[in-house]
């Protein structure tokens, strides 16, 4: 199993940034996707999750109405889009995948290495 995020970088506040994740060696059409991050200080956060179909979504509180999540079920690709980005928002963000259901982050067992997001100006 292999997860591989792209598209971190530094953005200003108030600007969009839209993550990718490629995932090799699983069955990834039957596999909900989700994302967290870390802070430095802070424990890992949930953002959010979808589910296998993409019919399915559910966003931290901290980030609902400013990022979507999305997946390419014939390209093996999830993706995150967020927009309004706030300096709080800086972290490591990674891209996680569950046999379990997309909005229960204790069941999240398979990890990318991460992509570093930073809001500043």
């Amino acid at each position: 199993v292999q997860l591989v995020e792209s598209g971190g970088g530094l953005v200003q506040p108030g600007g969009s940034l839209r993550l990718s994740c490629a995932a090799f060696g699983f069955t990834f059409s039957s596999s909900a996707m989700g994302w967290f991050r870390q802070a430095p200080g802070k424990e890992r956060e949930f953002v959010g999750g979808i589910s296998w179909s993409g019919a399915f979504t559910y966003y931290a509180d901290s980030v609902k109405g400013r990022f979507g999540i999305s997946r390419d079920n014939a390209k093996n690709m999830v993706y995150l889009q967020m927009n309004s980005l706030k300096p709080e928002d800086t972290a490591v963000y990674y891209c996680a995948a569950t046999a379990g259901y997309y909005n229960a982050y204790q069941t999240y067992d398979y990890w990318g290495q991460g992509t570093q997001v930073t809001v500043s100006s």
